[in-house]
């Protein structure tokens, strides 16, 4: 069933489609018509047309790519992709004095690096060639300088934007006319946030729906994609947003 309508519309793979971010990517993309694939830890979403399952107990990269490929492989079963969207990711702080300094860094390698390595050898293996294909990482604002209070997690987002700017190099391993492009939030309003911080700085918060609607215009075709290896700011001021480049 989940594959009755997949020749005639777009194919989407969102990671991190349970999260709030990516919940709210997939219910876009399904207001368009999309065929979407949720790819998360644990439990389905039940709003996408297809789910895998992530494991948290997978004890290294490779055997969680493992598990990610071969059931990606089986949902998909020869079909291809247009857009391959990773919005996975969490937050961590602490500089190398504090007490969860190494736990903190492995967490957010996890959230971070280890879906965006995955995503990106998806997108190589199931991505369209064809200049509308797009490889969506997400990488932060605050990590393109030093972040003494959260090093970890400014560690592993540069390291998205570096594997953005090379996949979107000649010979990378994509598709020849796939774009690779980073979204650089500052502070999105997720509700994890608004726990975390309260509701004071709402005016500066990227609300998901913009993002949404950035990358579904983005995938749609709606709207013109920035240049491959691009990273893009999501700046907030005002509840208004703006995206500039990095």
């Amino acid at each position: 069933q989940a594959k009755s309508n997949m020749s005639s519309t777009k194919r989407i793979l969102v990671y991190g489609g349970r999260g709030a971010l990516g919940s709210a990517c997939v219910m876009k993309f399904k207001q368009l018509g999309c065929w979407v694939c949720s790819v998360d830890i644990g439990a389905d979403n039940p709003d996408a047309d297809a789910s895998v399952a992530v494991s948290p107990s997978s004890g290294s990269l490779t055997d969680q790519h493992a598990g990610v490929a071969a059931d990606v492989a089986k949902v998909l079963d020869g079909a291809k992709l247009d857009a391959v969207i990773c919005v996975a990711g969490g937050w961590a702080g602490g500089d190398a004095g504090s007490d969860k300094f190494v736990a903190n860094c492995d967490l957010v390698l996890k959230q971070s690096v280890w879906t965006s390595v995955i995503a990106a050898s998806l997108a190589a293996k199931h991505l369209l060639d064809s200049k509308d294909s797009l490889l969506l990482l997400t990488g932060a604002q605050p990590a393109l300088g030093p972040t003494p209070g959260m090093i970890g997690y400014g560690m592993a987002k540069a390291a998205v934007h570096h594997l953005v700017r090379s996949l979107a190099e000649k010979n990378s391993g994509l598709p020849s006319g796939a774009r690779a492009l980073a979204i650089l939030p500052v502070t999105l309003d997720t509700p994890a946030n608004r726990r975390a911080m309260g509701e004071a700085g709402l005016s500066e918060w990227t609300p998901l729906s913009f993002v949404a609607d950035l990358l579904a215009n983005w995938v749609s075709g709606a709207a013109d994609v920035p240049q491959s290896g691009s990273l893009l700011i999501l700046v907030t001021k005002d509840f208004k947003t703006e995206v500039l480049p990095a």
